[in-house]
């Protein structure tokens, strides 16, 4: 039996976030380029997508973010993060799972959300967390259910 679908090229972004990143003129980050990016932009949404094959949630969330900009009113930077970054991103910014949206003020960051939300949660949490002053991000911490190296769980 053929498998008739292409070959999933699993180092790029999804096609509908492509569509997106281009149609929308989104700067796309690596590690190397990201600080000096994200310090340019008095406010910044880094969207870190994940593995848009195994994951929905990941283009459910690409096509949020231009929604998001729109109720933003163009008053923050939004970034996608290169998906050989995506690991970086996460050990940097200490979230559990993806995707993420990072918030950030010139750079440093303000907080962060995991997943897909409902419209009225963006809109309570967002104004919350653009106003905030710049932290480290949390602790990251082991999802409930993992074993830790002493065997607690």
């Amino acid at each position: 039996m053929s498998d008739l679908s292409p070959e999933l090229d699993r180092s790029a972004h999804s096609p509908l976030l492509a569509s997106i990143i281009a149609r929308h003129d989104y700067a796309v980050v690596g590690e190397e380029d990201f600080d000096t990016i994200a310090a340019s932009h008095p406010l910044s949404m880094l969207l870190v997508a994940g593995d848009w094959w195994r994951l929905a949630e990941c283009d459910d969330l690409a096509v949020v973010v231009p929604e998001l900009d729109k109720a933003l009113g163009g008053h923050v930077g939004v970034l996608v993060a290169a998906r050989d970054a995506e690991r970086a991103m996460q050990r940097r910014f200490r979230f559990a799972s993806f995707p993420a949206l990072i918030f950030l003020r010139e750079g440093q960051y303000l907080g962060a959300m995991e997943g897909i939300r409902d419209w009225s949660e963006y809109m309570n949490e967002l104004p919350d967390m653009l106003g905030r002053e710049p932290s480290d991000p949390p602790p990251f911490r082991m999802p409930s259910g993992c074993a830790t190296p002493n065997g607690d769980a």
